[in-house]
């Protein structure tokens, strides 16, 4: 369904039991949100599902940049505010997971609980100095060429040869993300720095790093979760950045356990 909300025409899909809590993915750059297929199957017992293509990924509108991430996290309480969602649980990965931490410190009021996977909450010189030549490069290039080596860093070598259906789907979402869209969000990340805000998290948090991340290692999430007070923190130790694709069931578990604690047994 299309969904128009803070200016833009987003593509979204809702799914699972009506009635239950509502729970909204945010999904990694470059990527849609085909990303989170295994939990939409997974979760549809339990919740309510809003998954959606971010703002110039997937079937959403590709506007020209640069985005800002409080303009994300602004489209999600805009798409929330035009399908009638008071509150949601939040899972979000990569960029994603970003958006999800500027919901919590914007919009606390509107969550329930919080999942962080596969991100950090700064940009350091060597990672900006990456993102300036992958924007640089899509310029000249556009986004096919990417793709591939694209994956190859999100993903381990133990993935990628034992599902290469699964990393194959990966590249298409890449090579399908327009320039626009892919150049609006880097920016956005490029003036990232959470690290001093992170303690303003109030809702419950759980925060999931992937042991084979070579862009996010899992002492980077540590960090965040020693800085959010009564947080937790899994780490999946064979999966990459994309860990819910890479572990599935692993990463199913431990975000099934989190959302369904009490919340006095944070």
């Amino acid at each position: 369904m299309i969904v128009e909300a803070n200016g833009i025409r987003f593509n979204c899909v809702i799914s699972g039991r009506q009635g239950a809590p509502w729970l909204t993915f945010s999904n990694a750059l470059a990527t849609d949100l085909t990303m989170w297929d295994e939990q939409a199957r997974a979760f549809a017992r339990d919740y309510r599902m809003l998954r959606y293509d971010t703002r110039g990924h997937g079937g959403s509108t590709a506007v020209n940049g640069p985005y800002s991430l409080d303009m994300l996290a602004d489209d999600v309480v805009a798409i929330w505010d035009a399908i009638g969602v008071d509150r949601s649980h939040v899972v979000g990965l990569s960029i994603g997971a970003m958006t999800a931490v500027g919901l919590a410190l914007r919009h606390a009021e509107r969550l329930d609980r919080v999942v962080v996977a596969n991100a950090r909450p700064d940009n350091p010189p060597e990672l900006r100095g990456a993102r300036e030549r992958r924007i640089a490069a899509i310029r000249r290039e556009g986004m096919s060429a990417l793709a591939e080596p694209t994956v190859e860093r999100w993903c381990s070598g133990a993935f990628l040869a034992s599902q290469p259906d699964a990393a194959k789907k990966l590249v298409s979402m890449v090579a399908g993300t327009s320039a626009a869209g892919y150049a609006g969000s880097v920016h956005a990340l490029l003036g990232l720095d959470y690290r001093d805000r992170l303690g303003g998290i109030r809702v419950p948090a759980l925060f999931v790093a992937g042991g084979r991340d070579a862009g996010v290692p899992p002492e980077a999430m540590r960090e965040m979760h020693r800085a959010v007070r009564g947080s937790q923190f899994v780490e999946l130790p064979r999966a990459g950045h994309i860990s819910n694709v890479e572990c599935p069931a692993e990463f199913n578990r431990a975000v099934g356990e989190f959302l369904s604690a009490r919340s006095d047994g944070r």
